[in-house]
């Protein structure tokens, strides 16, 4: 696959985390709190308004990262980007860039109904929210730091993972130090607080019906019931495999694979477990190199890894073949992956600085007509061969 320059952007931060941003929740939001303050103005002075104002659906992506600690020039941001899916482009200056000052925002998960990012520091969470902004015609949208205070999630040290269920009613974390905190929200009221349900908690995981969580360390996945907070079942590695990612995915209406990613000494593994038994059903070895990120589509058809090398491969769920594969995407290891909520196209970050937006081929046409094609050159040559030996051509 050639890539379009216009597909890949820098923007100056070295990117550890990327979210698709949910505009039209934000719209509705921010709409609700103008049409709140119109009609106070308009108890003052009444002024006709312009209800049947339309805005044409955008798409952004938000990505957090930055130089750490000291005095490198290199700067902790959390940076919006607007996503043209027409073109396959992302804007080639930030919409936004809001800086952290000293405080590198190293992991991050966006609210799915637009009440913000949270995004975890060395030693506390924040919460960043949207705002509507003036300064740009096109793209009104901001961010800011949220006057709400997670005082539950103040100097618990670096957490590793975070992550809000499908409905953004619970939120999980997960620290370095091992332990899992989850909240329901917005209330932060605590549904569990384990001190050691791994050694680190490397990633987090809601299954898409909210009924499982699970928790990743490098030896240990653990799946929980949410409700119950119990644990329901450990899953342990293979000999030489190291955990690093875990995700749930929707196969058809009913049921729900478990995805764990999983570094090897023959490369990067995809493990595959049945939600219903939660026994491993297939073990999927898809790439040469270290998987350093992982996502699943919305639509649960496509897996996307990205490797230590910048690679990127995204991959059939059905049949856990390569779709596609993008050599070199980026020129560092890629940290960050997040489809679009309609499973079109993936964005993809790294600590590079880049962020690449890669649109996903539907190969079941092409990949009909090339068999078309094969079937026919077979048939012609039989013919050929035939009218040879019957002397129809010399």
């Amino acid at each position: 696959m050639t890539d379009a320059s216009s597909d890949l952007q820098k923007y100056g931060v070295p990117f550890y985390g990327v979210g698709w941003v949910p505009y039209n929740h934000i719209r509705s939001k921010l709409a609700s709190k103008e049409k709140v303050e119109e009609d106070k103005e308009e108890e003052k002075d009444p002024t006709p308004s312009n209800d049947d104002e339309t805005t044409t659906p955008l798409n952004y992506v938000v990505l957090a990262g930055g130089g750490g600690e000291g005095r490198s020039g290199i700067p902790n941001a959390i940076v919006v980007s607007h996503v043209d899916l027409a073109s396959n482009s992302l804007s080639d200056q930030p919409v936004v860039k809001h800086e952290t000052g000293s405080d590198l925002p190293y992991r991050m998960t966006v609210h799915p109904h637009g009440d913000g990012i949270l995004c975890a520091f060395q030693q506390s969470c924040r919460l960043f929210e949207w705002e509507e902004s003036e300064g740009n015609e096109v793209h009104k949208l901001g961010v800011k730091v949220s006057e709400k205070v997670l005082t539950q999630l103040e100097d618990v040290g670096q957490q590793l993972a975070l992550t809000f269920n499908s409905e953004g009613s619970t939120l999980a974390v997960g620290g370095e130090d091992g332990s899992l905190r989850v909240f329901k929200w917005p209330s932060m009221e605590k549904i569990l607080n384990e001190a050691q349900a791994h050694s680190s908690v490397k990633n987090l995981d809601f299954s898409c019906d909210g009924k499982f969580l699970v928790s990743l360390g490098s030896a240990l996945c653990r799946v929980w019931d949410a409700t119950s907070s119990k644990v329901v079942t450990s899953l342990a590695k293979g000999n030489d495999e190291i955990f690093v990612y875990c995700r749930f995915s929707p196969i058809n209406d009913k049921n729900t694979h478990l995805y764990i990613a999983a570094v090897t000494d023959h490369g990067g593994s995809i493990l595959t477990y049945d939600t219903a038994t939660w026994k491993r059903i297939r073990t999927s070895r898809v790439v040469r190199e270290a998987i350093s990120a992982f996502n699943v589509s919305a639509d649960g058809k496509f897996l996307a890894v990205g490797t230590v090398g910048g690679d990127l491969c995204i991959i059939n769920a059905a049949n856990m073949k390569v779709q596609m594969m993008v050599k070199k995407a980026h020129l560092g290891l890629v940290t960050a992956l997040t489809f679009s909520p309609d499973s079109r196209a993936l964005v993809s970050a790294s600590l590079d600085s880049s962020a690449k937006v890669t649109l996903i081929k539907d190969q079941t046409k092409s990949g009909g007509m090339s068999w078309i094609i094969i079937i026919l050159m077979a048939l012609l040559a039989i013919a050929v061969y035939f009218m040879k030996e019957n002397g129809i051509i010399p």
